[in-house]
């Protein structure tokens, strides 16, 4: 099918003269921070030109090329919802996410806030002391400056430990919190959600802290989405922990204001393909705010598999207000985990990847994504699960089974490492040994959640004599990283930090975009326009 467009006058410059075939086409593509003219050159061939003139009709003997489109400057700011940079005083639409037990460490953060991005300290599996401590880092360094938030993640095993750290940042004055594994809301999260809401006298609702949630789930999303029930926000007023003003605003404001709509991710995730998963939170979005009539924007951001520029540009195609990066950042120098473990990462394909138990909802049967490359922990942590769901008690596994555990996994007798255990949640909740007393199957689920939580830390501290039992959390983005990023700069892990891995891909996802709306208005664009090579970006 052919068609004609229609002209809209003529472009000259003296001296230079359109791009119309790939390789000068390659040359101009990423150039998206200047203007861009569709032109026509000979037999109706359409092509790019960069600066020079624009006149309505073309100038007596002149060389010129008819004129069929312009596009205005692209760039890598821009591509996003212009709000989310606005209210979170941010310069990039980008966020780095939370890796849990310190990985995503107050290094790498003060590093993204820094060159205009946000990014999350991952608090989750950390003591709240240890949070308080990095806090005072986080705060030492960027004081009230924007960029920089920390994780608050579900604990439905240990409620005071999540109460606790919501009333740490709530004293700390932590601006913006990334709410993790939630399946329902809980008080801490209302709570943080709402303290500091205030009304101008024009009547207009402003937010002192931000949540951003992360789900993955539609019925997730709608709790979020919606104002804090209202027993909830009463019980906390009744507590004293909200005032009357911000129990009354609670009515008019959603939960959160940004959700992290995660799709195929390292870490917990329910495997949903962003394509899929991503409209489908757009249309329930954009139902919850019609039905409220919300003053303020209510903005998705996109999560899972984003680690190559065309990941990114495909993302903020279906309307994402901001991208979540999580496993390529694991795999950087500013990241928690051990060199040996980035090193790991840095070999991992697009399906070096597998499901296995999380350690904090073990029983439950809810998994996390890991790294299968190069370490046993997904196939160990699969039988673990198996062998607890098949028998009442550690005392009821077969001899051979439990010679295979001890011996592997464990490394000490069933006894030994309950007596671990069982000194571990002494400190910690002593409710947990109680409960073991009484009930043989928790007690088995406890010693196998030490050898889950721990197969992570081993990574962290890259203990060499544990390296088969390393969980390092993974997604499919990762590989993707490793093949985008072959022969280039940052193929070499000790060169991949989180500030160039971030610019990488903004560029990119500018180049790519533009590479795309120049091929929809009919240009020629090579395929090889959509593989942007990274590069040192200042």
């Amino acid at each position: 099918m052919s068609f004609t467009l229609p002209t809209h006058g003529a472009w000259r410059s003296p001296g230079h003269a359109p791009a119309f075939d790939p390789a000068g086409l390659l040359a101009v593509l990423p150039r998206v921070r200047e203007p861009a003219h569709v032109v026509a050159g000979p037999q109706g061939r359409l092509g790019v030109a960069l600066g020079g003139d624009v006149a309505p009709i073309a100038t007596p003997g002149a060389e010129h090329w008819p004129l069929f489109a312009t596009l205005p400057p692209l760039f890598p700011e821009w591509l996003g919802d212009r709000s989310f940079c606005e209210v979170h005083g941010v310069r990039f639409p980008y966020v780095s996410g939370a890796m849990a037990n310190g990985i995503a460490t107050t290094q790498l953060v003060i590093a993204m806030a820094q060159a205009g991005f946000q990014g999350f300290f991952g608090a989750a599996g950390l003591s709240v002391d240890r949070i308080g401590r990095e806090v005072d880092v986080l705060r030492s360094a960027l004081g009230d400056a924007p960029g920089w938030g920390c994780n608050l993640i579900h604990a439905p095993h240990e409620p005071d430990v999540e109460a606790a750290t919501a009333d740490l940042y709530l004293r700390a004055g932590v601006p913006r919190v990334s709410a993790a594994a939630y399946m329902a809301l809980t008080p801490p999260i209302v709570r943080f959600a709402l303290s500091g809401l205030w009304q101008d006298p024009q009547g207009r609702i402003h937010r002192q802290r931000h949540v951003f949630a992360k789900i993955s789930r539609p019925e997730t999303a709608k709790a979020f989405l919606e104002p804090a029930p209202r027993a909830m926000v009463d019980a906390l007023l009744a507590k004293g922990q909200i005032t009357a003003e911000e129990a009354r605003l609670a009515a008019f404001v959603p939960v959160a204001e940004d959700l992290i709509v995660e799709s195929d991710s390292g870490g917990h995730t329910d495997n949903r393909p962003l394509a899929a998963l991503f409209p489908t939170l757009c249309a329930l979005r954009d139902q919850i705010v019609a039905e409220q009539g919300y003053q303020r924007p209510i903005r998705l951001g996109a999560a899972g598999g984003i680690g190559t520029p065309s990941a990114a540009a495909a993302a903020f195609a279906l309307g994402a207000s901001f991208v979540l990066t999580g496993s390529v950042n694991q795999g950087c120098v500013e990241s928690g985990l051990d060199e040996s473990g980035r090193r790991m990462l840095a070999e991992a394909g697009v399906a070096d990847v597998i499901m296995a138990p999380a350690a904090d909802m073990f029983e439950m049967g809810v998994e996390v994504q890991v790294l299968r490359r190069g370490t046993m922990f997904g196939v160990r942590g699969k039988k673990l699960y198996e062998l607890y769901r098949a028998f009442p008690s550690l005392e009821a596994i077969p001899a051979d089974e439990r010679s295979k555990v001890e011996q592997t996994m464990l490394r000490c007798s069933f006894e030994e490492a309950w007596a671990e255990t069982s000194a571990f949640w002494a400190g910690r909740d002593p409710r947990e040994n109680e409960r073991a007393a009484r009930d043989p199957k928790h007690k088995m689920a406890l010693v196998f959640r030490s050898y889950l939580g721990r197969s992570s830390r081993w990574a962290i501290a890259g203990e060499a004599d544990r390296r088969a039992d390393y969980q390092i959390w993974c997604g499919p983005a990762m590989g993707a990283f490793n093949r985008w990023t072959q022969g280039s700069f940052l193929a070499d892990p000790a060169q991949r930090t989180v500030v160039q891995v971030a610019r990488n891909l903004m560029e990119g996802a500018a180049v790519v975009t533009r590479a795309q709306q120049l091929r929809s208005y009919g240009v020629p664009v090579p395929p090889s326009a959509f593989d942007f090579r990274p590069r040192p970006l200042a």
